[in-house]
């Protein structure tokens, strides 16, 4: 049985923050303002495999806590694959969307895929990682924020 669970997530564009999305920093003037590192691509796709195993939501596992200020991406996403491995489940595969007017996100996707393809401990062609605009529109197209959305597919 596969079972499907989608995610997204948010942050507000500041000076003085890395920015991180999907695991690799990515030189620019501005970093996602959050209560962990703050890359959306990561929060998005724990949010798609925690929902497809049932298993409720980031707030819920990983709470703006001082155990998480300041906490890596990365490590949430490694405790949430043994969540999901805990309930029989394994990852069969994501696709993302990041939406961010600038900086251009095209040139980092493979470092992204490759990094998400080793946490998750699947094979590249199971990670998919795509970039889009929003043609000046909205918070994400005036540059004052980064969104992602993600699917994740689970095996049992």
């Amino acid at each position: 049985m596969t079972r499907f669970g989608i995610g997204y997530d948010v942050h507000k564009l500041v000076p003085n923050r890395k920015l991180i999305l999907g695991g690799v920093e990515i030189a620019h003037e501005f970093g996602l303002e959050a209560h962990s590192d703050g890359d959306v691509l990561i929060h998005a796709i724990i949010d798609a495999l925690l929902g497809a195993a049932s298993l409720g939501d980031i707030g819920q596992h990983f709470p703006m806590t001082d155990e998480f200020k300041n906490v890596s991406s990365v490590e949430l996403l490694k405790r949430t694959c043994k969540l999901v491995a805990a309930k029989g489940y394994s990852i069969g595969n994501v696709d993302s969307i990041v939406v961010a007017q600038r900086p251009k996100l095209a040139p980092h996707i493979p470092s992204m895929r490759q990094r998400l393809a080793e946490i998750l401990n699947v094979e590249l062609d199971a990670i998919s990682v795509k970039a889009k605009t929003e043609e000046g529109l909205g918070f994400t197209g005036k540059e004052q924020g980064i969104a992602a959305y993600a699917v994740a597919g689970l095996n049992q």
